[in-house]
């Protein structure tokens, strides 16, 4: 994705200003305290260990007031597969998919204002499950098949969920995807997170005003 960037810089010159691209963990940002008026992230969530750790960190990074935008996919994405997994086997071959009420308590929880999110429901077709899964594995989402066994067995299980995912008269299928969409405001510097049923609030050294005891008083 970084190199996609990089080749379409020229996009960029119109705000006269250079593309910096950065590979970091989502959560552990390689940056320093409220230095972004704008946080954008698309389809990135899912991946993510910890919904509250990483609203904390997009809080660190962002600028008090600074605009958040993100989309998610939500728990009703690729539920076709999921449901013809289920006829084969109790295993989790597709990924769980953080609910819009979720996100929502997520944001309101670390502090952030006026959050507003929607959700779309989009419906692509296959020509086979086969194809489908082969374009999930080529954009990195393989949780598909990460648990499948090997050898025959493997194969045996997956041949099942083929047969029992639905089909239409020419033998298509169709995969629905739920995206989430949300936006939302940094709070100003010292609204609390809320964690466990504690609020732990946040204040700059800047912002604390330091007073000396006269000794002779």
């Amino acid at each position: 994705m970084l190199q996609q960037a990089r080749a379409q810089q020229s996009s960029f010159s119109r705000w006269r200003r250079p593309l910096h691209t950065l590979c970091a963990d989502a959560q552990n940002l390689p940056l320093r305290g409220a230095c972004l008026d704008v946080l954008y992230s698309n389809l990135c969530i899912q991946w993510c260990q910890s919904l509250p750790d990483l609203f904390a960190e997009w809080r660190r990074v962002m600028k008090p007031g600074a605009l958040l935008l993100f989309s998610s996919f939500g728990p009703d994405t690729l539920h076709e597969l999921r449901s013809a997994w289920a006829a084969v086997d109790g295993g989790a071959h597709v990924n769980r998919f953080f609910d819009m009420h979720i996100l929502g308590d997520g944001l309101l929880a670390a502090g952030f204002r006026d959050p507003v999110l929607e959700t779309d429901r989009f419906t692509l077709t296959y020509s086979s499950p086969g194809n489908l899964l082969k374009e999930l594995k080529a954009i990195g989402a393989s949780n598909a098949l990460q648990h499948r066994k090997a050898g025959l067995g493997g194969r045996t299980a997956l041949a099942a969920m083929q047969n029992a995912y639905p089909k239409s008269a020419d033998g298509s299928v169709e995969a629905t995807y739920e995206v989430v969409y949300a936006c939302a405001f940094a709070p100003a510097d010292g609204v609390p997170i809320r964690t466990g049923g504690a609020e732990v609030a946040s204040v700059p050294l800047s912002r604390i005003a330091i007073r000396r005891r006269n000794p002779l008083v």
